[in-house]
């Protein structure tokens, strides 16, 4: 007689930090029920059932450690995440940045979650939460009952708007306008397809990007944006050469070609997949309606007659102020059995969505188990990001949502900081890292 599944644990959210928290909890001996409301309702960005769907193949950014992104994911494989383990396994050429196919990608996180013996996926709605333990891990997007009793319980929250890129067909790019070639990788093949464009083509384009017919929010909503993922267009409106300078910076990348001539502007081209069917037009997120996607994209000469397989959107993102509405263990203070994890939490991105729902499940653990909170040093990528979120602010102090960005870690000081420059605190910052690392993971038992 099979023994009944009964759930000590539940999570709501099927996304990166629902599945990450449900798979760290279900390790941990934890039975987990992981409430996913697709394909019952749909969000806004996403149009698959599967769980760990990213909107962007690229967003999962560099590898190198010596950067912030590139030390979070070092931190994450550390302590034994699922979410980067399937990434790791699911990637696709992308230079130094960590890309994956998407679909293999949502599949293997899927496929992993389903099958643990601890975790039952139930395809429900969530119009209540429930009275034992959770895990609210409804992402920005959260929707339906469970946001109604956020906000009942947490206040108004706030929110800004999240822009997504457009995905091109890798048959109709002209390969006789682009280049194959990565940034500073001279004479070798490279990652992306680069599309050159001269001045006159390129201020032609920025001119069409600032008349064209936009998506807008709601009347009642303002227009709030994340910085580090603007659409193209408002960036177009902070100058004419604001693209050129960003996006389509042309630095970096010779046209072999014609060597002695450099592009005035380029577009990078990321591949989507492992076979090079798709591609994603790198740094174009955009609010533009889809009609003036193709009319405006198709200025681009190497995408001249190109097809959509998906144009590029808007939706709202939302968040709370942890510091103001959560316990150091992530708890909402209203309601202690209630933990928030993930974006929802106020962190950007799809890795630091991730360490906020291993670090979650790895509090609610030790909580449930009568053992201290294994709160991680803030000299780390991953520690950095969870002082940001229940760190009290200062008077005056505007919270906003934050990418894993060195800013966060405590700095060093001194002449020897000093001569060390930029590039020489980040590795600073890396190394130390490193060191205060390994006494962290061995707390969590990773």
């Amino acid at each position: 007689m099979q023994t009944p599944f009964v759930p000590e644990i539940t999570v709501i959210g099927g996304g990166l930090a629902g599945c990450e928290a449900a798979w760290q909890l279900a390790e941990r001996g934890h039975r987990v029920d992981l409430i996913e409301m697709k394909p019952l309702r749909m969000s806004p960005a996403h149009t698959t059932p599967l769980l760990a769907e990213l909107v962007c193949s690229n967003s999962l950014r560099s590898d190198d450690p010596m950067t912030p992104a590139g030390l979070l994911k070092a931190e994450l494989r550390g302590a034994h995440s699922l979410v980067i383990g399937c990434a790791d396994a699911t990637r696709v050429p992308a230079g130094d940045a960590l890309a994956v196919d998407r679909v293999l990608f949502s599949r293997l996180v899927t496929a992993k979650v389903t099958r643990h013996p601890n975790i039952r996926l139930r395809r429900q709605l969530c119009d209540e939460l429930p009275s034992g333990p959770c895990i609210l891990a409804g992402g920005p997007l959260v929707d339906g009952g469970a946001a109604r009793t956020l906000r009942r319980l947490c206040g108004d929250r706030l929110y800004f708007y999240d822009a997504i890129a457009p995905i091109v067909d890798a048959d109709s790019i002209d390969p006789d306008r682009c280049f194959r070639g990565s940034r500073y990788h001279e004479g070798e093949e490279g990652d992306y397809l680069n599309c050159p464009m001269n001045q006159a083509e390129y201020e032609a384009f920025v001119q069409e990007l600032l008349s064209a017919r936009k998506v807008t929010p709601h009347r009642f909503e303002e227009p709030r944006y994340f910085e580090g993922c603007l659409p193209i267009e408002v960036m177009a409106e902070r100058g004419k050469d604001t693209l050129a300078f960003g996006p389509m910076k042309p630095v970096g990348l010779v046209d072999p070609r014609n060597p002695q001539t450099p592009p005035y502007a380029v577009v990078q081209l990321r591949a989507e997949n492992r076979y090079h069917t798709a591609y994603n037009l790198v740094g174009f997120q955009t609010r533009l309606a889809y009609p003036e996607q193709k009319r405006i994209f198709a200025m681009i000469p190497a995408l001249a007659h190109a097809e959509f397989i998906r144009y590029g959107s808007i939706h709202r993102n939302s968040y709370v102020e942890g510091h103001k509405v959560l316990d150091e263990s992530l708890a909402l203070r209203a309601a202690p059995q209630v933990h928030l994890a993930g974006q929802i939490t106020g962190v950007e991105g799809y890795i630091e969505s991730t360490a906020m729902g291993l670090l979650c499940a790895l509090f609610l653990s030790d909580k449930l188990r009568g053992r201290p909170l294994p709160l991680p040093p803030s000299t780390t990528a991953i520690g950095g990001l969870y002082h940001h979120v229940v760190t009290p602010r200062l008077a005056g102090e505007k919270y906003v949502p934050m990418n894993i960005n060195f800013g966060l870690l405590p700095p060093f000081v001194g002449k020897e900081a000093k001569r060390a420059g930029k590039r020489g605190r980040r590795a600073l910052h890396a190394e130390r890292a490193r060191e205060h690392l390994p006494a962290w993971l061995s707390q969590i038992g990773a």
